[in-house]
């Protein structure tokens, strides 16, 4: 089983509200491996919106991804890819 870890920081105005947690529960949701994410000593099921909801985290915090499972790389870069782009939010 492969581990996958990557650390992003938050570009996006307005943080981690419903919206960019629901992208990343969606995303993770389309891969096997366990998701992981943590951020300011916080850890939450990254599959879950609500989990994530609680990390409220804002602009520039840093979101800490591990995963766990065949496609744990793939997974982390994919998330990576999203919270990089601001999950799409125009800004």
């Amino acid at each position: 089983m492969s581990e996958s870890s990557r650390s992003v920081r938050l570009c996006n105005p307005t943080g981690l509200h419903a919206r960019p947690c629901h992208a990343i529960a969606r995303t993770a949701q389309a891969f096997r491996s366990e998701l992981r994410v943590s951020c300011e000593g916080r850890d939450v099921n990254g599959k879950s919106i609500l989990d994530l909801m609680t990390l409220c985290a804002p602009c520039e915090a840093v979101l800490s991804f591990h995963a766990r499972g065949e496609d744990a790389e793939e997974l982390v870069s994919a998330l990576a890819t999203l919270v990089e782009g601001g999950f799409g939010e125009q800004f």
